[in-house]
């Protein structure tokens, strides 16, 4: 059938110097299977992580990285193909090997998408957005008038979860590392806003929630953002802990670690807990997963969920993306954009 670009990283190692563009012949789809022809597909730190051997799974290599996808059915497989057409445009769920001109998905990992979405915003649906809702939803259930304390609330799944709050009718409490953070967090709409560089987040968190406190959070900082975060919960508090970047640049695994203070945990019965949304996408029964996509899916679609529009940049120019998307304040997440 010919042959695609595909962007291989040949072995684990630093992305900028394992990575190449290789061409390899077009894939085959198989029954109950579809062919798409990528046209959008995000670069995040966690496939760089990836390829670092640093992540939550370590692929076989050389391997094609990606985790995410926005693109055209071209071919379908024989029989079991259902509800599914070529020309249509679909996000691949939970599809590895991203990073190349055609992907082959087993027909329930691919999900159509709204006429309406854009290239980017479809691109990026299943990785923080479904992030947030499930957080808020799925796992804490905040309720309207609750409360809900996060770390790194500038991040793009914190600005989600503020947009959720506003939307659901929950209060956020935003903890930012900048002071110069803090307007841009309550202009979209953060109820309160804690800034580590100058203020104590357990007397914050107190003055903001009042005597109940606050009993749900969310964390993707870990390091002492997060210990401080437990410790600030009121007494049967939830944490759940999704995301180190506090740990990001340090290699030493003796470091990437929450240190919770035990008094608080034991005398007020806290819990901490863990979330991955790689494992969600493998044990999460398939009614309830649609479910959940499906209320993501429309949530962006009507303009509640507002995701940021990432950076198009060009297939071959993968080392540029490769760099942005861990340069600091890099503004739109890098987009691998595949022109034909």
């Amino acid at each position: 059938m010919g042959t695609m670009r595909s962007l291989v990283a040949n072995t684990m190692g630093e992305p900028s110097e394992v990575l190449q563009l290789h061409t390899r012949p077009i894939p085959e789809p198989g029954p109950g299977q579809v062919r798409i022809r990528v046209r959008a597909a995000p670069v995040e730190p966690s496939d760089l992580h990836t390829v670092r051997g640093r992540y939550g799974f370590t692929p076989e290599f050389p391997t094609v990285p990606g985790i995410e996808s926005v693109g055209v059915i071209d071919e379908l497989g024989s029989g079991g193909t259902d509800g599914l057409t070529v020309g249509q445009r679909v996000v691949t769920i939970g599809v590895t090997g991203t990073w190349q001109d055609y992907v082959v998905a087993d027909t329930e990992r691919v999900l159509p998408v709204p006429a309406g979405m854009s290239d980017s915003t479809a691109a990026q649906l299943l990785s923080n957005p479904l992030t947030a809702v499930i957080l808020t939803g799925d796992v804490l259930d905040v309720q309207p008038g609750e409360w809900l304390l996060q770390t790194a609330a500038g991040s793009t799944v914190g600005q989600l979860v503020i947009q959720l709050g506003a939307h659901v009718g929950f209060n956020t409490i935003n903890v930012v590392r900048r002071r110069s953070a803090v307007e841009d967090i309550l202009a979209m709409g953060g109820t309160a806003v804690i800034c580590t560089e100058d203020e104590n987040m357990r007397e914050r968190v107190a003055e903001i929630a009042g005597r109940d406190g606050v009993s749900k959070a969310i964390d993707c900082v870990s390091g002492q953002v997060g210990a401080d975060v437990s410790r600030a919960l009121a007494p049967h508090g939830e944490l759940i802990v999704y995301g180190a970047l506090s740990t990001h640049r340090q290699t030493d695994p003796d470091k990437l670690t929450i240190p919770i203070f035990a008094r608080s945990l034991i005398y007020e019965t806290k819990t901490v807990r863990g979330f991955w949304l790689f494992r969600w996408f493998t044990e999460t029964p398939g009614d309830r997963m649609a479910a959940t996509i499906n209320r993501t899916v429309a949530l962006a679609d009507s303009g509640v969920l507002r995701v940021p529009e990432g950076q198009p940049i060009g297939l071959e120019k993968f080392s540029e993306a490769v760099y942005l998307a861990e340069a600091p304040a890099h503004g739109g997440k890098p987009l691998l954009v595949f022109e034909p």
